[in-house]
């Protein structure tokens, strides 16, 4: 009787028992949603100032490109300057992109705040020489630099280090754009293909949202706009048509992602060492030079992309473009693929509005974030970043684009360190936490 009796009394201090914790967990949460808010926002602060000295100084390397064409013929010595820099004191810097996303994946290296400066240099020496890459990865790897700095700094758990390091992400992406919501989102989706982390929503957003403000309010940095112009009405066959362009932009980011990673490979292999490897790079963009007659896919590509929403471009400029980031990139030099890829999409793009019959400026905003999606998967971030850019006027396109690119790209990507969380297809299995790199090798 007494176990009887006693039970109900049992469940009333249980009860209470869990009633208090719920109180306790409750009063936490402003805590915790003020730290995470600051903690973001310095790191915004951090990131938003390191890109705008950065976009600050690709500008003026860029004009000095322009008034000076003769720089391309030092573009392999800068190349294997940058090597030996990386050799000497890079350490695990060379990693690049993909350490950041290894310690976000529960890794235990060190980012060493030396990779800011050293991308940065690296990246500016690319552009003053001629060297066709772009501007994400620098950002990203300054904003992940100087993320881990500050976690060790204020003495983070592994697992809040790992939110820093997304705060990093998205701070330096959206910053460097001038996209601040897809900044936030592309920090959240780029380290696990096909899951999201929403616990780290307000501090990936609080690091985007600053960052943005501060490159563009506090250091007065311009972003470039393009206008998407005129918009179909919806309808079957265009609804068709964009699908059908859609994949041929998710085949191109397949392509671009395949190349890329197939260079670097054959480079290293045909000369092991870094510095000459990155030399005989350079000397092979200069003999591409010559043989394709312009210098229209060296650099970023905006003028590529400016073409693309004005007077148009030659029918295989994407293909060009695609080429000279590859052989940039895969054999060593410093710099992003994102600009590229948008140079390489919106060329694309309005290469195809002929064949499709639609309006090329809209074609080419969607090859603009379509075969970005497909080449870093991030589907989420890149809707986001069309609406951002272009208006919300075609974003039921948009949403297309992006989905139908991003599953036509298959389990490939510009970021081999990448994580499937979840396979495109269910009809491909592939085990828990396998990167891009490994699944290529289990293939």
């Amino acid at each position: 009787m007494s176990g009887e009796e006693s039970s109900p009394r049992n469940n009333e201090r249980t009860k209470g028992g869990h009633l208090i914790g719920e109180i306790k967990n409750l009063a936490a949460f402003p805590g915790s949603f003020i730290k995470w808010i600051l903690l973001g926002s310095v790191v915004g602060l951090l990131t938003g100032t390191a890109s705008a000295f950065f976009l600050i100084s690709l500008d003026a390397v860029t004009d000095w490109r322009y008034m000076h064409p003769w720089l391309l013929w030092l573009l392999p010595l800068g190349g294997a300057l940058v090597s030996y820099a990386y050799m000497k004191w890079g350490k695990n810097s060379a990693k690049g992109n993909n350490l950041i996303l290894e310690q976000i994946q529960n890794g235990n290296e060190r980012i060493p705040l030396r990779m800011a400066p050293l991308v940065l240099f690296g990246t500016l020496v690319t552009h003053l020489l001629g060297g066709s890459a772009g501007r994400e990865g620098t950002a990203v790897q300054m904003g992940g630099s100087l993320a881990d700095s500050l976690s060790r700094l204020v003495r983070l758990d592994p697992l809040d280090r790992r939110i820093l390091l997304m705060c990093g992400i998205s701070g330096g992406f959206g910053s460097v754009f001038g996209t601040p919501l897809a900044g936030t989102m592309f920090g959240l989706e780029v380290a696990v293909l096909g899951l999201i982390s929403y616990r780290a929503l307000v501090p990936c957003f609080a690091a985007s949202f600053v960052g943005h403000l501060t490159t563009v309010n506090l250091w007065g940095v311009q972003h470039h706009t393009y206008q998407i112009g005129q918009i179909p009405a919806l309808s079957g066959m265009v609804l068709l048509k964009v699908i059908a362009a859609s994949i041929l932009f998710g085949l191109t980011s397949l392509l671009f992602s395949k190349l890329t990673h197939y260079l670097k490979t054959a480079f290293s292999r045909a000369v092991p060492n870094p510095v000459l490897k990155t030399a005989l790079g350079g000397g092979l963009i200069i003999v591409m030079v010559y043989a394709a007659g312009t210098r229209d896919y060296l650099g970023l590509g905006l003028p590529l992309i400016a073409d693309s929403f004005g007077e148009g471009v030659s029918p295989f400029a994407f293909l060009g473009k695609l080429l000279f980031t590859s052989v940039t990139l895969g054999s060593g030099f410093q710099g992003g693929e994102v600009t590229p890829l948008f140079a390489i999409g919106s060329s694309l793009g309005h290469s195809l509005s002929g064949w499709l019959h639609l309006h090329g400026p809209f074609l080419a905003a969607l090859g603009f974030i379509a075969v970005f999606c497909g080449a870093a998967n991030t589907p989420v971030a890149c809707f986001i970043m069309g609406i951002e850019l272009f208006g919300s006027e075609g974003a039921l396109y948009m949403f297309i684009a992006c989905l139908v690119s991003y599953v036509f790209s298959g389990h490939s990507g510009i970021y081999s360190s990448q994580q499937i969380g979840a396979s495109k297809s269910s009809l491909l299995s592939i085990p828990p936490d396998t990167r891009l790199d490994s699944d290529r090798a289990r293939r």
